[in-house]
């Protein structure tokens, strides 16, 4: 395998381990200002990759190949996650794998509990602020209201899960985020992490994972359409045709994106990401050296 590794300019599975730990104790150890800068930035960029997917999908419901739309949808959504690793920002999802360093003693508790709730608090900032600035444009007008009523009914099925089925979402989307991350370590060229990035992403998106951060801005905003869109949105034909009416989405709440959602997702994607891949391949390769 090494030398395959070797033929191939990239990083073998057994070297990926070290290469993350690194990567996770430099971010970990960071200057607060700049981590909540990159986080900001992270958030934003992953709500610029729904922006994308939502554009995909307007009227897909009507589409004979819906499944197909789904997939065009993850493969838009996974353009956020490239910018996001390609600009150094700071996603909560990926720094659940700082774990390990953790654990191996490479960063101290305060360190590591600081990294996450800093990470966490600058994500949510710039994904909201984000959204924010999507409705003052007008963005979910386009398509006479179409693009706003994907937005509602993609927030609205959020909120809909049991709290099991969104723990249980949480873990599996963010298992495949950290895999995008865990694989493109590997790779030495930006065309490697471009390609380990883009597959595990739309899978994720186009199975119906739950990611955490991507709710920071989704959930938002179709609380956003849903409250501030006016009689101008609901009376839309995109909305019509959508068949989607304020009575429909009554669930769609505040509380809801908090307790329903955000919560259970939160929790899952912190197993996926730090047991399932983190410490798993920890494990795999390194446990008996250390």
């Amino acid at each position: 395998m090494d030398d395959v590794a070797a033929k191939l300019n990239i990083v073998p599975p057994a070297g990926i381990p070290a290469v993350t730990e690194a990567a996770m104790v430099a971010t970990a150890t960071k200057g607060r200002f700049e981590m909540f800068v990159l986080a900001m930035s992270a958030g934003a960029l992953i709500g610029m990759g729904f922006i994308f997917f939502t554009t995909s999908q307007m009227a897909a419901g009507t589409q004979e190949w819906y499944g197909l739309t789904k997939v065009v949808g993850g493969l838009s959504f996974s353009v956020g996650l490239v910018l996001v690793v390609l600009t150094g920002g700071d996603l909560f999802t990926s720094t659940t794998m700082s774990i390990v360093p953790l654990i191996r003693r490479k960063i101290a508790f305060s360190t590591w509990a600081a990294h996450w709730g800093v990470v966490y608090l600058g994500n949510l900032v710039g994904a909201v602020g984000l959204a924010a600035l999507v409705l003052l444009a007008g963005t979910p007008m386009q398509g006479h209201g179409a693009w706003g009523a994907v937005a509602v009914n993609s927030a609205n099925a959020k909120v809909s899960h049991t709290w099991l089925q969104a723990f249980i979402l949480g873990i599996l989307a963010n298992v495949l985020v950290c895999l995008a991350i865990w694989t493109s370590n590997a790779g030495r060229s930006l065309v490697d992490k471009l390609l380990a990035i883009t597959g595990p992403i739309a899978l994720f998106v186009a199975s119906g994972f739950e990611h955490s951060v991507a709710n920071m801005f989704m959930i938002p905003m179709g609380l956003l359409v849903k409250n501030y869109g006016g009689d101008t949105f609901w009376n839309s034909p995109g909305v019509q045709a959508a068949g989607l009416t304020r009575e429909s989405v009554n669930d769609l709440t505040l509380s809801s994106f908090f307790l329903d959602n955000l919560v259970p997702v939160t929790l899952g994607n912190i197993v996926g990401g730090a047991l399932l891949v983190a410490v798993f391949y920890w494990a795999a390769y390194t446990r008996r050296e250390h």
